[in-house]
């Protein structure tokens, strides 16, 4: 778990001439200073605004009220243009619609959505999509009555009668074990404990779950019995240090369950036969500092994914089952420097690698039989294939999804003997699309260290060249995370109305493979920010849209980049938005007991060490907001959000009030009752990107019906 948020829309920010702001809320909240003062390594540091963690303290709730409260007096003339885009946006998106169904022992599972419905329902039929549907999960039942919801996992039992599933109704990330009779219709185990993660063993009766500390971190596995008492369960297992977390899941052919301890640089993986539930745990391979590994199981033997040997981006080996001597591995994908190794699917005659070459993704097939492998093979410039997988192990087929800037995700059936590509699914965008009249392509800046940084681009056609056009510069550049470079419907009412939209691929992520990631973490991170910088300066340079009509963009760790931005190059855009944004970096890795502070010492570093404090501390946005004019700046938060806690962003706009010295606007929303991706509900989350995309294009002089 980490601070992830990738955009599912586009939020846009822009110049705040243009709005009316109402004469009574002309004044902006202005937060009460409380003195705190905290000392590390012989240096004092005074927060002002400490006091706004506390979201229990009736004055916090009132200053966050009172934010709102200014925010939606000063949008108040856009929200004709915010029913106008809400209207145009969700009229794009067919509201009853139906997944591709995916087979697994005899039954067909697949979700449905229906109109004026927030949440999705789980179904399957069994034999044949003709047969009659069971109502595995209805969301909208299970959301009735609550202000927040989301289901988290789903895993049906290996005889087909019983689901395990997991919800959250507080917006801070509690998923609860439930588990379901799906003959009956009843629960057995209703909100039976929060657990992080959880799998089924060969007899459908033992269930294998995992539960998380008070920061968070999933530590502890557990045995339970369905139909006995939760105080009967069995602790199996407690991983006692805090730089790493535990999981549990079951390999594909279904015949081994496997534990995995892993930090953010080491991993250790245990496994346990699926119909030996009281059996004894054996490990593959005892954790080794920086050693990074998987595996999953085929006949006897275990395919691991591993960095072992300097295999920096990855490489997949063989051993047989209790044969675990890293000398006895034998090579399956040899390494190859500049392909990076991602997921390892392993069926019964096939294994399929995610693999990442160029910044681009690519399915690799190997038939085990005949000894021989190809590429799934794809055209476009920039583009995003995802799954490559199936969940059932006797299968000669794969499911996989293709998208692209200007593509709309298309699910294709693969045979892997016959190489034959069959279309299930193209995802309709109501009132007709043409991805004949939108460009996409793929171009390079340079980082002042002289590497070249790609940036994918989207616009529509026509576009002049001539540096006058709006732009939208995504970035994000953590945890070793790609950008998704997929297509969005509600991305057209901006690109319809001349934006340009940008998407950085930056170090700190693994778009060019895990060395891009490691030149972007640790004390390595600045080069997160200068690759930010120079693909800015070079749409500009490029006269691909203004400098006083770019705005910039990044949610969770990419906050942290977008803040980071205006803090080193407050004129390197006109607008900034950080969606719930990691800003108050020191303090919170300073503070041990919040959820991600310990595991990610080695993702920021650790300030309880003087240099690497020192280094964290000279680019901590909050740390460094200083008296100076800042561009326009919307900055959302969630008051329930478990990733980046509401009080950052919340400090951070509090903050910068007092210092900025110019006029431009600083809007903070938040949004009282969702999580750390906003509201759970489809219609409210639309209604959000509505908001802040009329703010937007309002900022950038672009009105309704433009």
């Amino acid at each position: 778990m980490s601070r992830y948020c990738f955009p599912v829309v586009v939020c846009l920010v822009a110049p705040f001439t243009v709005l009316g702001i109402d004469p009574k809320v002309s004044t902006p909240p202005v937060a009460k200073k409380v003195q705190h003062e905290s000392t590390i390594h012989n240096d004092t540091r005074t927060d002002n605004y400490f006091w706004l963690r506390d979201k229990k303290d009736p004055e916090v709730i009132k200053y966050i009220e009172a934010e709102n409260a200014y925010t939606a007096a000063v949008m108040r003339p856009t929200e004709p243009f915010q029913a106008t885009l809400y209207k145009e946006m969700l009229g794009r998106i067919k509201q009853t619609d139906l997944s591709v169904s995916t087979r697994d022992r005899g039954y067909f599972y697949y979700t449905r959505t229906v109109e004026g419905k927030q949440y999705p329902i789980v179904c399957r039929k069994k034999g044949s999509l003709d047969a009659h549907e069971e109502v595995l999960l209805d969301g909208n039942e299970l959301a009735r009555g609550e202000k927040f919801f989301s289901l988290g996992s789903t895993d049906v039992s290996p005889d087909g009668t019983k689901l395990a599933f997991t919800t959250d109704t507080t917006g801070f990330r509690e998923y609860v074990l439930s588990v379901k009779d799906l003959t009956t219709g009843k629960l057995l185990e209703s909100k039976l404990v929060r657990a992080a993660s959880s799998a089924w063993a060969a007899d459908s009766k033992t269930l294998f779950y995992v539960t998380e500390d008070h920061a968070k971190r999933a530590y502890k596995l557990w045995r339970h019995t369905v139909g006995t008492p939760k105080d009967k369960d069995a602790a199996l297992f407690e991983e006692k240090d805090e730089l790493y977390r535990l999981g549990v899941r079951l390999s594909r052919d279904r015949k081994y369950l496997f534990r995995s301890s892993a930090s953010a640089t080491t991993t250790e993986q245990w496994y346990l036969a699926s119909d030996s539930p009281d059996g004894e745990w054996k490990v593959i391979h005892p954790r080794e500092e920086k050693h990074e590994y998987t595996a999953d199981h085929r006949d006897g033997l275990f395919y691991i994914r591993t960095n072992r040997g300097g295999a920096t981006n990855f490489k997949v080996v063989t051993c047989k089952v209790g044969e675990h001597d890293p000398k006895e591995w034998k090579e399956f994908v040899a390494y190859n420097p500049d392909v990076m190794v991602g997921s390892v699917g392993v069926y019964q005659d096939h294994v399929v690698v995610a693999e990442r070459e160029a910044g681009l993704p690519h399915l690799r097939v190997i038939d085990l039989k005949m000894r021989h492998a190809h590429r799934i093979a794809f055209t476009e410039p920039v583009y995003e294939a995802s799954g490559g997988s199936s969940p059932e192990f006797e299968t000669a087929s794969i499911r996989f999804t293709y998208t692209s800037l200007v593509t709309p995700p298309e699910v294709y059936e693969y045979d892997m003997n016959s190489r034959e590509r069959k279309l299930l699914k193209r995802t309709e965008v109501v009132g007709g699309y043409d991805a004949a009249n939108y460009t996409s392509e793929r171009i390079h800046a340079t980082a002042p260290d002289g590497t070249r940084v790609p940036i994918s681009l989207v616009y529509k056609k026509g576009l002049k060249k001539d540096g006058t056009a709006p732009v939208l510069l995504y970035g994000y550049g953590s945890y070793g995370a790609t950008i998704p470079v997929g297509f969005n419907s509600s991305r057209l009412s901006l690109l319809d109305r001349g934006v340009v939209y940008a998407l950085a691929h930056i170090r700190g992520g693994s778009d060019l493979g895990r060395q891009w990631y490691e030149a972007g973490k640790m004390g390595k991170k600045k080069n997160t920010f200068t690759d930010f910088i120079a693909c800015a300066d070079h749409l500009v340079t490029e006269k691909y849209g203004s400098r006083d009509r770019m705005v910039i963009q990044g949610g969770s760790a990419g906050g942290l980049l977008v803040g980071a931005t205006i803090n080193f190059r407050p004129d390197v855009c006109k607008a900034a938005v950080l969606q719930v944004p990691f800003v108050d970096v020191i303090n919170t890795m300073l503070d041990a007991s919040l959820p991600l502070t310990v595991p990610e010492y080695l993702e920021w570093g650790n300030p309880n060490k003087s240099d690497e404090y020192e280094y964290m501390k000279s680019y901590c946005p909050y740390t460094n907001l200083a008296a100076k004019a800042y561009p326009a700046v919307l900055v959302t938060t969630s008051l329930n959000d478990s990733q980046v806690l509401f009080h950052e962003p919340t400090k951070y706009v509090a903050k910068l009030r007092t210092l900025k010295t110019d006029a431009n606007p600083l809007l903070l929303k938040c949004n009282m009752d969702g999580g750390h991706g906003g509201a759970s509900g489809r219609y409210d989350a639309l209604k959000e990107t509505a908001f802040v995309t009329a703010f937007v294009l309002d900022q950038m002089g672009i009105k309704e019906g433009k």
